[in-house]
């Protein structure tokens, strides 16, 4: 496909949701598939091969987290980029730091916050590097660590909504 700036697998039981950011992606250029839970994403991110896997947390079959933390174990996704793309609680963004995720933005979300993630998403792919860091943002925000530095994409940490700011380093 020309034109086409990668291949984005987006994850939500919602219907809604996954037709909102396919929209927003697919107008950024961008190839979209979906999938409704984890089960399926792991099917079809083995028929698909995406660059970028968006994952919301609440799911049917088997969650976000627990579906991060099995592309994360298998060596052909070991090393692929997720933002898990949810309201989440606290311990939630905890659960996704230990399992690997790599950015994270927060439902309700402004489309083009989630365009800003995904392009940085997209960058540790091509560039064939892993975060080496991970920064929360919560409410309208995204988080995104990566080899430049931590934090939010588009807007500064602060308000009530950001709870916290962390690194890590997982190479």
């Amino acid at each position: 496909m020309s034109g086409v700036s990668g291949r984005v697998l987006v994850v939500d039981d919602s219907e809604v949701i996954r037709q909102l950011i396919r929209v927003n992606l697919e107008l950024e250029g961008f190839e979209v598939v979906t999938a409704a839970d984890g089960a399926e994403c792991l099917e079809v991110v083995r028929r698909v091969d995406p660059d970028v896997v968006t994952l919301d947390v609440m799911m049917p079959r088997l969650d976000g987290l627990r579906t991060a933390a099995r592309l994360r174990a298998a060596p052909a996704t070991s090393r692929l980029p997720i933002a898990i793309v949810s309201a989440c609680t606290p311990a939630d963004l905890d659960r996704g730091e230990s399992v690997g995720v790599d950015g994270y933005l927060g439902k309700p979300f402004d489309p083009a916050d989630l365009v800003a993630l995904v392009h940085r998403l997209m960058a540790l792919r091509t560039g064939g590097e892993r975060a080496s860091g991970f920064a929360f943002g919560f409410g309208d925000g995204v988080g995104l660590g990566g080899a430049t530095g931590g934090g939010r994409l588009g807007k500064p940490f602060g308000g009530p909504g950001d709870f916290r700011s962390q690194r890590t380093d997982r190479g």
